[in-house]
């Protein structure tokens, strides 16, 4: 974990919640495949330290199929090519930014996770080909914490908190996010399933900039056009 990340959410780890987490961790090791692999549980950490969010978007739980999770939100490493709901993203990308080419090939995002973006999901791990299989065993507690950290660290400039979907709009609700220092934007989730129904359209990444540029001037936006380079 990224040192910031580690001083922010150190506590953490010696709660009993995160040591029964831990123990199941080892159980499941032991007889399942689990996704990501271990070094790649807390890369959104390593991409985005503390100090660097912009945006805050929160995902469920990772990918659960073979060569997809890599411990960040919504992305996938080549040659695995994006799923629905990434490509999803890639199309309102390209709403929001015309000259946004959505990739056919690549799902890897964090050229812009690099920029500030927290692909954070509630639970960090899950077990191959069952979706949900590790909710409710301590994750959410703790990524709560890390979004209270975001809070904390920026409580007088604000950040872009994207929720996509009721389980990210719930998440955020329970934490009381005030909403006259940050942005939150809430729309349907991008999953192919329910990306008609308000998430193509939502224009949230053009408000996002337009927002950010406001409170950090041009440089504290995202180049989103570095997924198409």
């Amino acid at each position: 974990m990224e040192p910031q990340w580690h001083q922010a959410l150190q506590a953490e780890f010696e709660k009993p919640y995160f040591t029964q987490l831990r123990d199941f961790l080892t159980t499941e090791h032991k007889s399942q495949t689990i996704y990501p692999k271990m070094k790649d549980v807390y890369s959104w950490s390593n991409y985005t330290p503390l100090d660097k969010v912009r945006v805050v978007i929160l995902g469920q739980d990772p990918y659960h199929n073979v060569g997809q999770a890599h411990g960040l939100s919504f992305s996938v490493l080549p040659p695995t090519k994006p799923p629905g709901s990434l490509k999803n993203i890639y199309k309102q990308l390209a709403q929001d930014f015309p000259t946004f080419v959505p990739p056919k090939t690549s799902g890897d995002l964090s050229l812009v996770a690099k920029q500030g973006v927290l692909w954070l999901n509630a639970c960090l791990t899950v077990r191959a080909h069952k979706a949900n299989s590790h909710s409710r065993k301590g994750w959410e507690q703790f990524t709560a914490q890390a979004i209270r950290a975001v809070l904390d660290y920026y409580k007088d400039r604000g950040v872009v908190f994207m929720a996509w979907g009721l389980p990210a709009q719930k998440a955020y609700a329970k934490l009381g996010i005030d909403e006259n220092k940050h942005l939150v934007l809430k729309s349907a989730h991008p999953s192919p399933l329910s990306a008609h129904r308000g998430f193509l359209g939502n224009g949230h990444f053009k408000a996002a900039n337009d927002w950010l540029r406001e409170r950090y001037g041009d440089e504290g936006t995202i180049d989103w056009m570095v997924l198409c380079k």
